[in-house]
Parts: structure tokens; sequence; C-alpha cells
């Protein structure tokens, strides 16, 4: 009884830290003249793309906003999770997609790039910041992009 106590406590403690981390870094990021909570460009360093992906996916700061499965920490609730393997050929195929990708691949460089082409639905337009691109190296968004495609695609197998 005391050990799954302790488990369990260990558990919501992790949570809560994690919470205050996540919470501390979009506070961080958040652009000094905004009264809403967004992403400064000069807060964000070039990702290089020579980083380890959770990393990559860290200094971009893509983990405060959205859930990426495989990376910790990355449980933001502000952007869609990145389970694009599945939810990409939906997207892709959905009317009101007026992008130009033809493969889940090409959709992820294109929401980083151009986010506003396709704005999922349920999530505000203009929240994903439109410099993106330029803080990503082409290596870099090219991994983002292989390893999202490979995110959630067993779901739909």
């Amino acid at each position: 009884m005391f050990l799954a106590c302790h488990v369990m406590f260990e558990r919501l403690l992790t949570s809560i830290i994690l919470t205050v981390l996540c919470l501390g870094g979009v506070w961080a990021l958040r652009s000094p003249d905004s009264s809403s909570v967004t992403l400064a460009a000069d807060r964000v360093p070039l990702v290089t793309g020579d980083e380890p992906i959770a990393e990559i996916f860290t200094k971009a700061g893509c983990a405060v906003c959205h859930t990426i499965p495989g990376i910790a920490g990355a449980n933001g609730r502000v952007g869609p999770p990145l389970l694009v393997g599945a939810t990409g050929p939906v997207r892709l195929s959905d009317p009101s997609y007026r992008g130009h990708a033809q493969t889940v691949h090409q959709y992820v460089m294109e929401s980083v790039l151009e986010p506003g082409v396709f704005v999922v639905p349920g999530y505000p337009a203009g929240t994903m910041p439109t410099w993106y691109g330029a803080k990503l190296s082409a290596l870099a968004l090219e991994k983002i992009a292989v390893y999202l495609e490979q995110q959630g695609a067993a779901a739909v197998r």
C-alpha cells in the first residue's frame, strides 16, 4: 500500500513539475507587448537539425503548444496533437484544405512554413507563428517531417 501511494505521489509530483516548467516556458517565450501568450521569434534559437529529434522539438518550442508522441514534456494543448501519420491524410482530403501538399511529408513542411494555409478545425487561426520556417534549417524541418509522418500511422493500419 505504501509503495503504491509513493508511486502515485511521485507521478503526481512529476506532472506538477512538468506543468510548471511548461508554463514557465510559455511565459518566457511570450512577446513582452502582447496580452496573449505568443512565442517571440527572438526568443527561439535557430535549430540546425544536428540536434537529436527531441531537442529539435524542444528548442523550436513545438512542445509548448503541441502534444508530440515520444517527446518528453510535449503535452501542449494550444495546437493540435501531432499525430500526423493518422491525421495528415484526413486533412489533405478535407474539402477546406487549400494547400498544395500531396503527401503527409509535404503537409508537415507546408504547415510549418505556411501555417495559415490550413487551420485544423477546432483550433484558432493565427496561433502558429509564421516565422517558424526562419528558425528551422532545412535539415531540422526534414527531420521533423520524417518523425511526424510516422506518428499515429499505426492507428490507421
